[in-house]
């Protein structure tokens, strides 16, 4: 059973530092039935500070069952919360708990109905987390499923995440802060320069960021976080870049994808395992483009568990998106997709800004 105190910790970081919740905000909070304890905590907490807070909970095989047996109107049904919550709500919490990482056998044709449907709910969602209008967090409670897909024990995989989330500090709020600040550094140097290049053994690959903006990921969009990013010009990568990481997306895990990437355009790609999943993907509209480029810092990240909220963040790792990109940062793709792929930098892993080497061997130099 998981500790209270630690649940009460996680709920007051959620909802006074992740969301700043204030009195009147319209909070909706978005998970599964086992994560009823923090639901519970963070409602509590939202409530003593005077906000409107709405509560979906889905229920096992919930998606599975909509699309075995749902029709046409169903698939194209939009959730009637969801929907007016993210064009209306002031916040907005999504609390992974996952019942199952399986998704079994999927209709492609009946989920790409419901995805096209639910094409206009995300791009106002990206649009207006942009700007803070719309504040919003992910963040992760711990089940067995995510737990056995990180090869951990329940009991491991809390402690990882509550340590990921530095709930063991005595002030967690104060630790993201201090986060913020030490990252701050490094967002100034990446935005104010251009050129950008990740060579590693496995990549060697520029873009330009000219115009865009760096991005000091602290805790206020994603919990745990960890991670300066930014949406690169789009028609500017240029080189080839190999993910040593499993990449999961959908519930498929591909594994060593490799891309050959020219004025911004990924024309080639492989992959040791999920090549066919992999084609599919990039055969959606914007996807052959990078939405992102990031490096991530939470050094208590330091291990993969096969859960993207994570494994992006791990200390000494950079990672790139195809498909969407942040409207924050300047990004202009467009695409149903956003795929984070990850690579290790702490052997012999270099980033150069306009030239200059601001990173070695997984750590900073700045």
């Amino acid at each position: 059973m998981v500790n209270e105190n630690i649940i009460d910790k996680y709920a007051k970081l959620l909802v006074d530092y992740s969301l700043s919740i204030e009195k009147g905000d319209r909070l909706l909070v978005k998970s599964t039935t086992l994560a009823e304890p923090l639901v519970k905590a963070v409602y509590r907490e939202a409530l003593i500070r005077g906000a409107i807070v709405e509560v979906d909970l889905d229920f096992e095989d919930k998606g599975n069952l909509l699309l075995k047996y749902g029709e046409q109107a169903a698939l194209e049904h939009k959730p009637t919360l969801f929907e007016k919550a993210i064009n209306e709500f002031d916040a907005y919490l999504n609390i992974r708990a996952p019942f199952s990482l399986k998704w079994g056998d999927i209709d492609k044709e009946k989920n790409a109905i419901h995805q096209k449907a639910m094409e206009p709910i995300f791009q106002t969602y990206f649009d207006r987390t942009a700007d803070r209008r719309l504040k919003r967090s992910l963040c992760q409670y711990p089940t067995q499923a995510a737990a056995d897909a990180a090869e951990m024990s329940l009991e491991e995989y809390s402690e990882f995440i509550f340590s990921a989330c530095k709930l063991f500090e005595e002030d967690p709020k104060q630790a993201w802060i201090n986060l913020r600040n030490n990252q701050q550094a490094i967002v100034d140097k990446l935005n104010s320069c251009t050129e950008i290049r990740y060579l590693s053994p496995n990549m060697d690959i520029s873009f330009n960021t000219k115009g865009r903006t760096w991005i000091n990921s602290d805790g206020q969009t994603n919990m745990p976080s960890g991670e300066v990013f930014t949406s690169p010009i789009e028609d500017s990568a240029n080189g080839y870049i190999t993910f040593t990481y499993p990449a999961i997306y959908r519930g498929v895990e591909v594994e060593l994808v490799k891309l050959e990437v020219k004025d911004g355009y990924i024309e080639s790609w492989t992959a040791a395992k999920g090549q066919e999943f992999l084609d599919e993907i990039f055969k959606l509209e914007g996807s052959r483009r990078f939405g992102e480029a990031a490096i991530g810092t939470n050094y208590d990240i330091n291990r993969i568990t096969k859960n993207i909220l994570f494994d992006e963040k791990i200390g000494g790792s950079i990672h790139m998106a195809i498909g969407q990109s942040y409207a924050q940062a300047g990004g202009k793709n467009i695409s149903s997709v956003h795929w984070d792929m990850i690579s290790d930098m702490q052997n012999g892993g270099k980033v150069f800004a306009d030239g200059e080497k601001i990173y070695e061997n997984g750590k900073f130099l700045i």
